[in-house]
């Protein structure tokens, strides 16, 4: 059974940073290419950074390019995404993603928040 967990949202201070955890199960993880999405509200689903599965090749939405770094450990089966200056377009609620066996996987999810 595939799973994808997500942690390390919470609220963060215009300018902060925070580093996203997504911990995956049910699949040969190192074979497998990784993604993270966004979305606030009112507005759709977003494709905010791609990783390879070896991690050599990855690709960032423009908005958050030179600010975000996706990353991944293949023997934690766990891929990362860095999120410095951090700014309120930034806030919303971020899932990681996966296509396995011809099947689209989505985590539950982690909210982030920028206030100050």
């Amino acid at each position: 059974q595939v799973q994808l967990v997500e942690s390390g949202g919470g609220l963060v201070q215009p300018g902060g940073s925070l580093r996203l955890s997504c911990t995956a199960s049910g699949f040969t993880f190192s074979t497998h290419t990784m993604r993270w999405y966004r979305q606030a509200p009112g507005k759709e689903r977003e494709l905010v950074a791609h990783i390879t599965s070896d991690g050599g090749y990855t690709v960032y939405a423009d908005s958050v390019k030179g600010r975000f770094i996706i990353s991944r450990d293949n023997a934690r089966s766990t891929v990362y995404l860095q999120m410095n200056s951090l700014n309120a377009e930034d806030a919303a609620v971020y899932y990681c993603y996966s296509h396995v066996l011809n099947r689209a996987y989505w985590g539950q999810g982690t909210q982030v928040t920028v206030s100050s």
